[in-house]
């Protein structure tokens, strides 16, 4: 294995296995084995055929292959070896379909070289399951960004007006310290929706979206000073100067009550990104920015971005999914081929409840010009 430096726009970052001419994709391409790459799906023992010395080739597991389509959640288990994410459309995305580099804690930015690729989570709370990940997009593997994207699962409550509560956030692309903004913003807002638990789960149970606004943006304001607050010391600290703007961030938070008589969930939004429901097969987009406004949402952003926080009460019905998630999913469940939501409505909505990895695996499912992190939390109710 070679480490070559990239050329691309002055990037320091050294990638391994890379052509130095850091965009040309197709020709890092041609330096893969084919089961890593392939414009159709290839099974290890072809491969080993046709490109690797048999000295050193692998003893072929029995029937084992990349997967030639979508895998249901009833193949899990079924020995099928995952390989390479599945993809729509006729031919891959161009970008490799695995990390590549990753930033050095001697760039200066510790928490980016320490951010992980992939991040993954579940709960089983209840009859209530949680699914969650959380994936480095294409475009940040290829030029060896961190992951912008962020995600919380946890309880908040007293027992008896306990809520599971899921978070995702997207930071802002072109912000230098939106990956911090992001993973602050879920983890902090935990807390604080904590401290009006009590008074979110009334409103929930009375449907009163008007009280759950307020609660909302009581605690949210209260999130974004103190992460403000945070930022600004670390900024003297470093001898720099701090701007809200570098650390702008969106959110979506679900809160799903964990007695089964309550139907209703609470939904909290600050930019895009948002709420699916997958009933009958076909995903449904909730919208809580159903209250008149004209408003852009792709300008709102925390911590100083946004005019308020959005609340909605989304009534729900046994056996519906729901999927929480930033843009690097939601845009393409929006797409007007319905491929992309075709697959995952069949990967999801199906009578068993994914595993950890497999989930993991159908989250990465890969769409042309979508490229973004991708951050999706499933929640699926058992014996509905």
């Amino acid at each position: 294995m070679s480490f070559e430096k990239s050329g691309d726009a002055g990037r320091d970052a050294w990638n391994l296995g890379r052509p130095a001419a850091g965009n040309d994709v197709d020709a890092y391409h041609a330096t893969l084995p084919p089961w890593v790459v392939a414009d159709e799906p290839i099974s290890r023992s072809q491969a080993n055929e046709s490109s690797v010395p048999q000295a050193h080739a692998p003893s072929p597991a029995p029937q084992t292959h990349a997967p030639e389509g979508p895998v249901t959640p009833q193949e899990a288990g079924a020995g099928i070896l995952r390989g390479v994410p599945d993809h729509i459309g006729h031919r891959p995305p161009s970008y490799p379909p695995h990390p590549l580099s990753r930033p050095s804690v001697r760039d200066g930015d510790a928490f980016a070289a320490v951010t992980p690729a992939v991040l993954l989570d579940g709960a089983r709370v209840g009859a209530i399951t949680v699914r969650a990940a959380s994936v480095r997009g294409d475009s940040h593997n290829w030029e060896g960004t961190c992951r912008q994207d962020a995600m919380t699962v946890t309880r908040i409550g007293p027992p008896d007006a306990e809520m599971l509560l899921l978070a995702v956030a997207d930071g802002v692309g072109s912000a230098r310290y939106s990956h911090i903004g992001s993973h602050r913003a879920t983890r902090l807002t935990a807390e604080y929706l904590d401290h009006e638990a009590e008074g979110i789960y009334a409103a929930l149970c009375a449907q009163n979206e008007t009280e759950l606004c307020g609660l909302a943006n009581k605690a949210v304001t209260g999130v974004a000073h103190e992460l403000r607050a945070g930022w600004q010391q670390e900024a003297r600290r470093g001898d720099r100067v701090h701007v809200d703007a570098d650390y702008a961030t969106t959110l979506h938070v679900l809160l799903v009550p964990t007695d089964p008589r309550v139907r209703e969930r609470a939904l909290f939004s600050v930019g895009d990104g948002g709420l699916f429901v997958l009933a009958e097969g076909r995903w449904h987009h909730v919208n809580s920015m159903d209250d008149g406004a004209m408003l852009d949402t792709r300008t709102e952003a925390l911590p100083h971005a946004y005019s308020s926080v959005k609340a909605a009460v989304v009534p729900t019905l046994p056996g519906e999914v729901l999927l929480l998630g930033t843009d690097g999913i939601t845009n393409p469940l929006t797409q007007k081929n319905p491929g992309f939501a075709d697959h995952l409505a069949h990967a999801w909505g199906g009578p068993e409840i994914p595993s950890l990895s497999d989930f993991l695996w159908q989250a990465q499912t890969r769409a042309k010009s979508y490229d973004d992190d991708r951050t999706v939390i499933c929640v699926w109710e058992e014996g509905a």
